[in-house]
């Protein structure tokens, strides 16, 4: 593909795969309005207004100030110690067993959401709740029940609220419905909604994650511990090294 130049300043060319470049820097939701014919004239014009800039600062000799040296110095500086942090870094890695080792010896951290199906009963008082539960304790169907006491708009499906995972419902709700054992009819259980009578229709396991689906999140999570610990006895070792003084 031609590398067309697009201008020139001083007899330096600017040409389309600088502009291309360029974009690239931007943030993705920048980068489709700079690669208009419109945003890539304006990114042109600004990048020649700055090119004059830096032209007429070194014809001025700005780069003598003492104040532009300290700045750079600064510069250096800071790109320099990224550069050696980055140096400490690079001599930390994590393989693929050491990431099964501990995905094996933690397995309880990889366990999927458990499920539960449920019916409920919404009332509005302890007293009516313990009167439904009655009900049902004496033959009533739980569904019949909650057809015909139930406030919630589950009511018509026999209070049946289909399957749901830890953070759906209200916690008291949540922590009532998996502590339940299958077929059980529990308690009343109070919410802000009012009173509840709960039944666990079934439950699902909860299986752990494969290694693969977690395996980057372990490299990654060992790594930067590895790579923390690393800085510390690295910092430690210079601490001996160079004269420090805590005043």
């Amino acid at each position: 593909m031609e590398n067309k130049v697009l201008a020139t300043i001083n007899g330096k060319e600017i040409t389309e795969n600088d502009i291309n470049k360029i974009i690239l820097t931007f943030p993705k939701d920048k980068q489709q309005q700079l690669y208009t014919e419109a945003g890539k004239a304006r990114l042109l014009d600004q990048i020649i207004s700055l090119e004059l800039i830096y032209l007429d600062s070194k014809e001025k000799g700005y780069e003598n100030d003492e104040a532009y040296i300290n700045e750079v110095e600064a510069a250096k500086k800071d790109i320099l110690t990224q550069y050696g942090v980055q140096k400490v870094f690079s001599t930390v890695s994590v393989s693929e067993d050491e990431a099964k080792a501990y995905y094996e010896a933690n397995l309880d951290r990889f366990k999927s959401q458990g499920t539960v199906r449920a019916r409920h009963i919404l009332v509005e008082t302890e007293e009516e709740a313990l009167k439904v539960k009655k009900e049902i304790e004496e033959g009533k169907a739980f569904e019949e029940a909650a057809k015909k006491y139930s406030m919630c708009p589950s009511n018509m499906q026999g209070g049946d609220l289909g399957n749901f995972t830890r953070g759906q419902m209200v916690p008291e709700f949540e922590d009532a419905a998996f502590s339940q054992a299958i077929g059980q009819l529990g308690e009343p259980v109070k919410t802000q909604f009012g009173y509840h009578l709960i039944r666990v229709d079934s439950k699902s396991e909860t299986p752990n994650k494969p290694f693969e689906e977690v395996k980057l999140n372990i490299i990654q999570g060992l790594k930067q511990e590895r790579q923390n610990m690393k800085y510390v006895q690295h910092i430690e070792g210079l601490k001996e090294k160079y004269n420090v003084e805590v005043k």
